[in-house]
């Protein structure tokens, strides 16, 4: 496998820790950065949501009101 750094800001980011010294090379860098993050995985039983309104869908018929009442400010005395 052949993997090709762009972005100048994570090259930098893999110099720095090969300056340091606790990595022997790229491929060290790259190995302890995934180690250290655990892979995210989508849950089985929810299948993800494709926009908003199949978001709110289970929401229809409900005759909910989403309107907000006015606010009445508080009394300020000057």
């Amino acid at each position: 496998m052949t993997i090709q750094i762009t972005r100048p800001e994570v090259e930098e980011l893999i110099n720095q820790r090969l300056q340091s010294g606790a990595f022997s090379n790229a491929e060290d860098v790259i190995l302890q950065a995934l180690q250290s993050s655990p892979p995210t995985r989508p849950l089985p039983d929810t299948p993800p949501v494709k926009d908003i309104v199949e978001l709110f869908a289970p929401l229809q018929g409900l005759n909910l009101d989403f309107g907000r009442n006015p606010s009445t400010g508080r009394p300020v005395d000057l």
